[in-house]
């Protein structure tokens, strides 16, 4: 990863859920961040396919290190997500890139893509960013 601090990869490294997830963090800078998800037999729901949870969790993850990588504490406020793919097998691969941001509100659109490159999902989030620091979090 480049350009990511310190504090922002100590905090990632405590979402234990993303663990649980299989999701690794492959790149985190301020205003984005990619990351991707091996698909497992936990991850499939009752058609055969990736279950939506699994690939909103995926987006949240990129959307809050892209968010966060400014080094100030960012929530999610508003997220929504289109479906556009079915995906059964492989690597998940999402992309995070900041569209806008001011002092308390930055927008990202994610893009999710499987192997083929092919788009599975687009997401949206909105962050409100409070005045703390993430450092200050870890003190």
């Amino acid at each position: 990863m480049k350009e990511t601090n310190s504090s922002l990869l100590e905090l990632l490294a405590k979402d234990r859920f993303s663990t649980y997830c299989n999701i690794e963090l492959l790149d985190a800078s301020p205003g984005y961040a990619k990351a991707r998800m091996l698909i497992s037999e936990e991850h499939l729901n009752g058609f055969g396919s990736v279950h939506g949870g699994a690939i909103f969790t995926l987006a949240d993850l990129v959307f809050g290190s892209a968010a966060n990588a400014h080094g100030r504490i960012a929530v999610a406020i508003n997220c929504s997500i289109a479906y556009l793919k079915a995906a059964k097998e492989g690597y998940l691969t999402a992309e995070a890139k900041e569209v806008s941001i001011g002092y308390k509100l930055a927008t990202y659109i994610v893009t999710i893509t499987d192997e083929e490159n092919e788009v599975i999902a687009t997401f949206q989030g909105t962050a409100y960013r409070k005045s703390e620091k993430i450092e200050e979090l870890l003190a």
